[in-house]
C-alpha cells in the first residue's frame, strides 16, 4: 500500500463516440485539458459488460465481476415466482465483493458517493467506509426524500378559481384552463414503468415504434391560479396583483404578489406563508433560475408537515401581469439521512455545502423545460455535487473516492431517440443542439474536478453504457424493465392471457409456456420450478430444449415493418449466456439483444452497438494524475472488468476476490 489518492468520476451514460465528436467541434476543453494530462484508449472507449444498464454494470465497475458473478442483472431481480421483482440497487444481492471494502480494509479511508450498483447498504462496517445513497440512479436522496413531483403554475386574469390537476400536462405549455388532457391511470402506470423500472406484473403491449414520444412525455402536475388585483395583505404596492401557489395536492397555498419594475413591467413574483407576513420566503424575477426555495409540504403517507427545499423558475410572464408560467421542482426532504452512512454526513454538508437537489425529467418536448428547467437542475445538481464531494474530501481526509451522477443518462432518455428524425414538437436539429448542450454541461462538472490533479489525486473518468439513437426505430422486441412484453409472445403462442372479472388482463400461467420479463430475457414456465399463485408451471424440463429452441427461432425471424430486417442481434440459452458475463440463476432461460438500427437507447443491445448521428452503446474510460502517461493513447482494449483491478494497482492494494480483469498496465508509469 502506499499514499495515492485515487477518484473514480462516474457518469453514467457517457458515450466515448459522441465524446470524440464533441471534443474535435472544441466544446469540451476541460476534457481535452484532462486527456493531455493523462492517457485513455485511442477512441475513448471502454468495453462495456452485458446488459448495458445501470445497476449489473456499476456493478461490475465496482467489482471488476461480470453479472455472471455478481448476480445483478436489472433493475430488479426474481424474487420469487416469474415477474414478482425484488429490488436490485442493493448491495446484499451482490455476490462479489467491492472494491470499497479492500481499501476500507486497506486502512484507506474510503467514499462511496451516491455509487448506483450494490452500494447500499454498506456491505462493510470498517470505520473506514462512508456510503451516502446509491438505491437509485437520479440523484443523492432522490428515491426516498422526494415528497411531491414537479408541477406547472398557470396563473391568468381570465382563470375562473385555484385549481389542482394531478398529471394533466407534458410540457409547460398549458392553456389557461383545460380539462380532459389528464393522463388515464392505466397509461401513466405504464409509461412510469417503463420509463423507471416500475416493480408491476401488468401484461402490457409491446413499446412500439412511437413508444419514444411517450417515454419523454413525463406528466406533471398542473395548478391553476386566477390573477387579481391584490387585496387584503398586510403590505403590498397598490398597482399589485395576486395569484395562488398550491403545494401538497391543495393542501398547503401560497399567496403570491406580482410586482413591477421601475419601468412599469410586471417581472417579479413574490411568495408568502400567508398574506399577514411582511417578507416573502421567496422572490423570482422571470426567466431567473431559483434554487432552494424553502417551504412546507405534507407527506402523504403520514399527513406528517415536514421542511422542504424546492426550485423554481418563471416561464413567461405578460408584462401587464395578467398571465404567468412558471415551473416547480420535485420537493426535497432536507432532513432525510435515511440513506447516509454515517447520517451525521447529510447535516454536515447542508450546513457546508447545501441542500441535495432534485432532477428533473420534465419536458422531453418542451425546448423551455427541456433547457431552462431540467438543464439547469442538472447544472446546480452538478455544482453541489462536486462541492459536496469536495468538502468532504477535505474535511475528512478521504484517499479513495467512487462517484456517480446521472446527469447524460436521465437527460438523454428525453431526447436522444430523436437525434435524427426530431419530434412532433422539435426539429432534429434542434434536438441534437440539445444534446450537445448536455455533454457541454459535463464538461463543465468535469472541470470542478481538474484541480484535484494538482492535489496528488489520480481520477478515472468511466461509464456504465453509452447511448444509442436509432437508425430505423425501436425494437418491437423489448420492453420496459418489469412489464411482460405481451404482443410477440401471444402472437407466436407462447403466452397466453386472461381477462379477470374486473377487466384486468394478465397471464394465464395454466396455459401459458414461456414469458418475456425484463429487458431481453425469456423466461420458460417450467414445470417443477416455477409457481404463481398455485399454478405449476407447465413445461416439462424435458422438454425446455425444444421450447427455447422454437422460441430462439421466432425472435431470430422477426422482422421490421419498416425496413423487412431482422431486428434482433443475437438470442442464446443461459448456460451459452455466460459467453456475455451473463446468465446464471439470475438471468433468464434466454437472453435475446436489438440489433443495430433498432436500439431503444440502451439496455436492449450488445455493448459495442453504434447509432444514427455518432452515437454508440460503448462506455467510456480515461485517467489522468500520478502514476498515469500523460497525452498517452494505448490499443488495448480496456474492459468494465479492467477498473477495480487498476485502482488496486495504483494503490498498492489486494484486487477484490471475485475480480476477473486486469490492470491496464499499458496506461501505467
Amino acid at each position: 500500500m502506499n499514499d495515492r489518492k485515487v477518484f473514480v468520476m462516474g457518469i453514467d451514460s457517457m458515450d466515448p463516440k459522441i465524446t470524440q465528436q464533441y471534443l474535435d467541434e472544441g466544446i469540451m476543453p476541460n476534457l481535452a485539458e484532462f486527456l493531455r494530462r493523462g492517457a485513455a484508449r485511442e477512441n475513448l472507449a471502454m468495453i462495456g459488460g452485458q446488459p448495458t444498464v445501470t445497476p449489473p454494470m456499476w456493478t461490475t465497475l465496482a467489482t471488476g465481476a461480470s453479472p455472471f458473478v455478481h448476480s445483478v442483472h436489472s433493475f430488479s431481480r426474481k424474487a420469487g415466482e416469474i415477474g414478482e421483482p425484488g429490488y436490485n440497487f442493493d448491495s446484499r444481492n451482490c455476490l462479489a465483493e467491492q472494491m470499497w471494502n479492500v481499501t476500507a480494509e486497506a486502512g484507506i479511508k474510503t467514499l462511496v458517493w451516491h455509487w448506483a450498483g450494490s452500494a447500499w447498504p454498506p456491505s462493510s462496517d470498517s470505520e473506514n467506509l462512508y456510503v451516502i445513497d446509491g438505491t437509485q440512479p437520479e440523484g443523492v436522496n432522490c428515491g426516498n426524500a422526494v415528497v411531491e413531483g414537479e408541477k406547472i403554475l398557470i396563473a391568468d386574469e381570465k382563470t375562473p378559481d385555484v385549481k389542482f390537476r394531478a398529471k394533466a400536462a407534458a410540457d409547460s405549455n398549458v392553456p389557461c384552463f383545460i380539462t380532459g388532457m389528464e393522463f388515464e391511470e392505466n397509461e401513466l402506470d405504464d409509461v412510469l414503468a417503463t420509463l423507471c423500472g416500475g416493480q408491476t406484473r401488468k401484461a402490457t403491449p409491446m413499446l412500439g415504434v412511437g413508444d419514444a414520444e411517450i417515454l419523454s412525455k413525463v406528466p406533471m402536475d398542473v395548478i391553476y391560479s386566477p390573477i387579481k388585483p391584490a387585496s387584503g395583505w398586510a403590505k403590498a404596492p397598490a398597482d399589485a396583483k395576486e395569484c395562488t401557489i398550491i403545494h401538497s395536492k391543495g393542501l398547503i397555498n401560497r399567496p403570491c404578489l406580482i410586482l413591477k419594475n421601475e419601468q412599469g413591467v410586471y417581472d417579479t413574483l413574490q411568495i408568502f406563508l400567508s398574506k399577514k407576513e411582511l417578507e416573502p420566503i421567496a422572490t423570482l424575477k422571470s426567466g431567473v433560475y431559483v434554487k432552494d426555495v424553502i417551504d412546507d409540504a405534507i407527506v402523504e403517507k403520514t399527513d406528517e408537515k415536514i421542511k422542504v427545499n424546492r426550485n423554481m423558475r418563471i416561464l413567461e410572464m405578460a408584462e401587464d401581469g395578467s398571465h404567468i408560467r412558471m415551473w416547480i421542482s420535485a420537493a426535497m426532504d432536507f432532513h432525510n439521512d435515511t440513506l447516509w452512512y454515517p447520517k451525521s454526513l447529510l447535516a454536515e454538508v447542508v450546513q457546508n455545502v447545501g441542500y441535495p437537489q432534485p432532477c428533473s425529467v420534465g419536458g422531453g418536448q418542451d425546448i423551455q423545460l427541456v433547457s431552462e428547467c431540467m438543464r439547469a437542475t442538472w447544472e446546480v445538481a452538478g455544482e453541489w455535487t462536486a462541492d459536496s464531494i469536495k468538502y468532504l474530501i477535505k474535511e475528512h481526509g478521504f484517499r479513495m473516492v467512487f462517484s456517480h451522477f446521472h446527469n447524460v443518462d436521465l437527460q438523454g432518455h428525453m431526447i436522444v431517440q430523436f437525434l435524427k428524425r426530431g419530434n412532433s414538437s422539435l426539429s432534429a436539429e434542434t434536438i441534437q443542439g440539445l444534446f450537445r448542450e448536455v455533454y457541454k454541461q459535463t464538461d463543465r462538472y468535469i472541470g470542478h474536478y481538474l484541480d484535484m490533479i494538482d492535489d496528488g489525486w489520480t481520477i478515472m473518468i468511466v461509464s456504465d453504457h453509452g447511448q444509442t439513437c436509432p437508425e430505423y426505430h425501436m425494437s418491437t422486441l423489448l420492453t420496459g424493465d418489469d412489464n411482460f412484453n405481451a404482443k410477440e409472445m401471444v402472437d407466436w403462442g407462447f403466452t397466453v392471457l386472461k381477462t379477470n372479472e374486473d377487466g384486468v388482463v394478465d397471464i394465464d400461467w395454466s396455459k401459458t409456456k414461456a414469458v418475456i420479463w425484463r429487458m431481453g430475457e425469456v423466461w420458460i414456465n417450467l414445470k417443477g420450478r416455477d409457481n404463481h399463485d398455485g399454478v405449476e408451471g407447465i413445461v416439462d424440463p424435458a422438454d425446455k430444449w425444444q421450447v427455447e429452441e422454437e422460441i430462439m427461432t421466432q425472435i431470430l425471424s422477426a422482422k421490421s415493418p419498416m425496413t423487412g430486417m431482422r431486428m434482433a442481434q443475437l438470442a442464446m440459452r443461459n448456460k451459452d449466456a455466460v459467453l456475455l458475463g451473463m446468465g446464471g440463476p439470475s438471468c433468464g432461460d434466454i437472453v435475446y439483444l436489438a440489433a443495430e438500427g433498432y436500439t431503444m437507447d440502451h439496455a436492449d443491445s450488445l455493448s459495442t452497438v453504434e447509432g444514427a448521428i455518432g452515437t454508440s452503446c460503448m462506455s467510456i474510460f480515461a485517467a489522468a494524475g500520478p502514476g498515469i502517461k500523460e497525452n498517452f493513447k494505448t490499443p488495448r482494449v480496456v474492459h468494465h472488468v479492467d477498473v477495480t483491478p487498476t485502482i488496486a494497482t495504483l494503490l498498492g492494494t489486494r484486487m477484490p476476490a471475485q475480480c476477473e480483469g486486469a490492470p491496464i498496465y499499458q496506461i501505467l508509469k
